[in-house]
């Protein structure tokens, strides 16, 4: 069993950087492949970022790419995202997921066997 805390949520104004940490607990995530994932109010949970067990492989979803970078340290057991140019759209609750099942990074929502509780993230105009 793995469980997953995030941190780093906060409220910035637009073009600001933020940092979102996903730490492990309970074993190593070294095995599996994670991913980040965000659900505004009113909205579906969407895909963000995931990354490979190694962080040699990386996806992202259209709206952060060039603006957000997943990585990971697995000797620290953590996640993290780093957000840049943050916009108002990117206001939403971040959610850090762990796929014990892969190796590689997957987009979708269901194959992600461990959620954390997710941290808030607000971005002014």
């Amino acid at each position: 069993q793995v469980h997953l805390v995030e941190s780093g949520g906060a409220l910035v104004q637009a073009g600001d950087s933020l940092r979102l940490s996903c730490a492990a607990y309970g074993r190593t995530i070294s095995t599996y492949a994670m991913g980040w994932f965000r659900e505004a109010p009113g909205k579906d949970r969407e895909f963000v970022s995931a990354i490979s067990t190694t962080g040699s492989t990386t996806l992202y979803a259209d709206p952060v790419k060039g603006r957000f970078t997943i990585s990971r340290d697995n000797a620290k057991n953590t996640v993290y995202l780093q957000m840049s140019s943050l916009k108002p759209e990117d206001t939403a609750a971040y959610y850090c997921a762990a796929d014990r099942d892969s190796a590689l990074p997957r987009r979708g929502a269901s194959p992600y066997d461990y959620w954390g509780r997710g941290t808030q993230v607000t971005v002014s105009s």
